[in-house]
């Protein structure tokens, strides 16, 4: 049984980190929940409209297309970003030289900024003179219009956003890697396993907790894809990189609709919440926990 002084002690400990989480993240929320209701222009005082934002989504095709595009956007990233990060996790889960240049090489990207990512892609993937399509002519093939052509904008978008994400997945799946006990695959060495078969029925399978980690983390951060979608198309051409987060960001600060912006971002707050009750309810049939 607490005593009330032990639980003034601890209140007092977790308060330099409880209100700033009050401050920044529960009162916006609720505030957004409640304007989600209302039509706001921020010069006027708000409306209260009840669910007239909601009905209105419904219909509005420019919303409909964001968030298709943030599903495609996630279909395209998800695989990537966990090959890769898994791929470089197993290359570097063994110490040789070099080794930890090699990891802090990977991890750079994840703390470079944004902009600097995608201006550095933006080039990299120029449809005139971009080093890409530089070394396909050298090849004699005619390389895409990546982000300036409607049917490649969005892998212009998906790759780099696996590449900077790349190093966070591996440092992730490293760390799990190094959980797993060596005397397991040791002992199905011994018994005859090939490293092929050590790899599917041990490391896969013991590695789970850390995909599964992976997974719900890179959901709700794309979900909220926007920066390099900004940086790099800012969701043209025609629509076709066109984001949830965009659209709340035109719609509060370009068109002044803060109570319409409100309803957008519950609705992606419902989607986020909903798929990961399902990814939490879904773990039991296949992650699994020593």
């Amino acid at each position: 049984m607490i005593r009330p002084k032990q639980g003034r002690t601890a209140l007092l400990f977790i308060a330099p980190s409880f209100i700033p989480l009050l401050m920044f993240f529960v009162i916006p929320m609720i505030s957004a929940g409640v304007i989600s209701f209302t039509e706001w222009d921020l010069l006027t005082p708000p409306r209260w409209v009840g669910l007239a934002n909601f009905q209105e989504l419904i219909h509005d095709q420019d919303f409909l297309l964001s968030l298709r595009n943030t599903l495609l956007f996630i279909l395209g990233y998800l695989p990537l970003v966990l090959i890769l990060g898994l791929s470089a996790a197993l290359a570097l889960d063994r110490k040789f030289r070099g080794s930890n240049a090699l990891r802090a090489a990977y991890f750079l990207p994840v703390i470079t900024s944004w902009v600097i990512v995608a201006l550095l892609w933006k080039w990299i993937l120029n449809p005139n003179g971009g080093l890409v399509n530089s070394l396909l002519a050298q090849i004699g093939i005619q390389g895409p219009g990546w982000w300036t052509s409607k049917s490649w904008s969005m892998a212009s978008v998906i790759i780099p956003s696996a590449w900077k994400d790349m190093g966070y997945v591996m440092l992730l799946l490293l760390a799990g890697l190094q959980s797993i006990p060596p005397e397991y695959k040791e002992a199905a060495a011994i018994d005859g396993a090939s490293k092929r078969q050590i790899l599917l029925k041990i490391t896969l399978p013991l590695l789970t907790p850390a995909l599964f980690f992976v997974l719900v983390i890179s959901l709700i951060n794309n979900f909220q894809v926007f920066d390099q979608i900004w940086v790099m198309t800012q969701g043209g051409p025609e629509g076709s990189t066109s984001v949830v987060v965009q659209q709340i960001v035109k719609n509060s600060f370009d068109y002044g609709h803060m109570g319409y912006a409100s309803a957008m971002s519950m609705v992606l707050f419902v989607i986020i919440m909903l798929i990961t009750g399902i990814q939490l309810r879904l773990q039991k049939r296949w992650v699994n926990y020593e």
